[in-house]
């Protein structure tokens, strides 16, 4: 489906689905007016005012996303007017107080549009998906650099990690350079000698160079105040000082197009209000990210462990349970501690908000919430979770799961394929002779290794499979449903490309190999992840003893 295609779909779904609110709106307002005329100036009216200010806090909700921001705002001014009465000792409505409210309820009809308004042209580039690169070709890193020398090893460097480095000597040939083609990240030093103000400074007046939308990092040698303002202020996503610390830059690079193609960010959605909760799960849906309506909070728990949500957006006051309830059940599990969890209510006032955020949730959003500000604060609040979990999770140096974490990993995968009676495949790949490299080179050539591996594993395999620096040198890759023949395949090929790298250091040019063992759950159905961990490993050291920069498969021993 092409963009145009995904435009209009969205804005045909959303007009349907506001186009049913309408629909569903005079008898809402029916049953508003039915229970009004309960009231009989006692105490009992109590319970009828509960339920019109429950109503009411829907309504005020709700109206703005479907284009009645003026339904919205009515409904607020009679729930906290409903809200102030039931706050009072005694309950004794006057005849005058309950006439008022017959005829502000009367009145919201006149509030709501006479017919379906058209929907707008488009919707806000907000709430589309984000631009993408292809994953399945060699991506462009341009390079704006005079100093030639500087240029030429960073080039290597970075064709090293099979990134394609063209290398530009000012902004100038950049901008003849953009009108036929396009980069996919733009590395540029701000300092250059053209006899100008820094790169920094002459890129805020070209449109050309701001409107390519490829990701953008800058070298200096000076760590001044307006260089970073401005690299801010451009949307640079990374400001690295000389003399660069190359694989930081590399790991940078390799993170941020990771994260251009990261998984689809994942948002459950626990709202009592079936019209507002399908509207906000296609917005969402329309913006590249998996959305998910929970109308049963019983099953909140189980939907969480099966749809592993990177964040809940959570009405405050739903019919059964009150959002805190829910919130404060799913911080009862330590796997979820940690889980952002976002109340999302028309409740204007800010002590009962702050009261809430109290009891396990981490913000507070106000509806009705335009399409664009909930989006934006989806995907805002599930990148830092994201960072977050990879601070903890992950491997400073290479963005790999660390040690443990991969461990447990292969050891979920393991239970997974026995369930499912799949076929996983384990692998420990270790760099052949690496002291030497430390003792030849030093350890920040050693660490440009390190990353070049771990660099062409995520280049190489799915997007479903699992790596982790096991060791210092020493990786672990998980492969899901993968069987011993195509796991081979796939480690021979990373083999053979890894061998083909060549490595610099000042003047001297050299390469290094890899050993690999592998393991398929299939000849080991008793076994579970440890156990073929340790099977793998061995298959590494056989590999390694019969002569390095090979492939050892692993198989159970004959009984005798």
């Amino acid at each position: 489906m092409t963009s145009a295609d995904a435009e209009q779909a969205l804005k045909d779904r959303l007009a349907q689905l506001r186009a049913r609110y309408l629909e569903h709106l005079p008898d809402e307002l029916a049953a508003l007016s039915a229970l009004q005329g309960r009231l009989a100036g006692k105490e009992q009216d109590r319970e009828v005012l509960d339920e019109l200010q429950q109503r009411l806090h829907k309504l005020a909700g709700s109206g703005g996303s479907f284009g009645c921001a003026e339904l919205s705002a009515a409904a607020r001014v009679l729930e906290q007017r409903i809200g102030s009465w039931l706050g009072a000792k005694a309950l004794a409505l006057d005849a005058a107080s309950r006439q008022w409210l017959a005829d502000e309820i009367a009145g919201l009809s006149r509030t709501v549009p006479a017919q379906s308004m058209e929907p707008s042209e488009q919707p806000d580039a907000g709430v589309l998906p984000e631009t993408r690169p292809a994953v399945d070709r060699v991506l462009k890193v341009w390079l704006v650099e005079d100093d030639a020398e500087l240029a030429g090893q960073l080039g290597q460097q970075l064709q090293s990690f099979n990134y394609a480095v063209r290398v530009f000597d000012g902004i100038d040939a950049l901008k003849r350079a953009v009108k036929g083609e396009q980069p996919d990240l733009l590395l540029i030093d701000v300092m250059l000698d053209e006899g100008r103000e820094n790169a920094t400074a002459r890129l805020v007046d070209c449109p050309d160079l701001q409107a390519l939308g490829c990701p953008l990092i800058f070298l200096s040698d000076k760590d001044d105040f307006p260089s970073r303002v401005r690299a801010v202020q451009l949307g640079a996503q990374g400001y690295f000082l000389k003399p660069l610390d190359v694989p930081r830059l590399v790991n940078r690079i390799s993170q941020i197009f990771e994260e251009r193609h990261a998984p689809a960010q994942r948002v459950l959605i626990v709202d009592d209000d079936a019209d507002l909760a399908e509207h906000m799960r296609l917005v969402l849906t329309a913006a590249g990210m998996e959305a998910r309506v929970l109308d049963a909070p019983r099953e909140i728990m189980d939907t969480i462990a099966a749809f592993r949500p990177e964040l809940v957006l959570m009405d405050l006051y739903m019919p059964e349970y009150a959002g805190t309830d829910l919130a404060g059940l799913i911080r009862q599990h330590e796997a979820y501690i940690h889980l952002p969890i976002v109340y999302l209510s028309a409740e204007t006032d800010i002590e009962r908000q702050i009261e809430a955020m109290g009891r396990g949730a981490d913000d507070f959003l106000t509806k009705p919430i335009s399409d664009v500000q909930l989006v934006a604060a989806a995907r805002s609040r599930i990148a830092r979770a994201r960072q977050l979990e990879e601070r903890i999770s992950k491997d400073s140096l290479t963005g790999l799961l660390k040690h443990a974490s991969i461990k447990e990993a292969a050891s979920r995968e393991v239970l997974r394929a026995r369930r499912i009676g799949r076929p996983v495949t384990l692998a420990m790949l270790d760099i052949d002779h690496f002291k030497r490299v430390n003792d030849a080179y030093g350890h920040a050539v050693g660490d440009v290794v390190i990353m070049s591996i771990a660099t062409l594993l995520r280049q190489r395999l799915r997007q479903s499979d699992i790596i982790g620096r096991y060791g210092g040198e020493e990786f672990v890759a998980v492969l899901p449903e993968c069987d011993a023949e195509n796991a081979r395949r796939v480690l021979e090929d990373i083999r053979r490309n890894f061998a083909a790298l060549n490595f610099n250091h000042r003047d001297d040019r050299f390469g290094c190999t890899i050993s690999i063992g592998m393991v398929c759950s299939a000849d080991y159905p008793e076994e579970d992840g440890p156990d073929l961990l340790v099977a793998a490993d061995e298959a590494l050291y056989r590999a390694k003893r019969g002569g390095r920069d090979q492939t050892e498969q692993a198989f159970p021993v004959p009984a005798h």
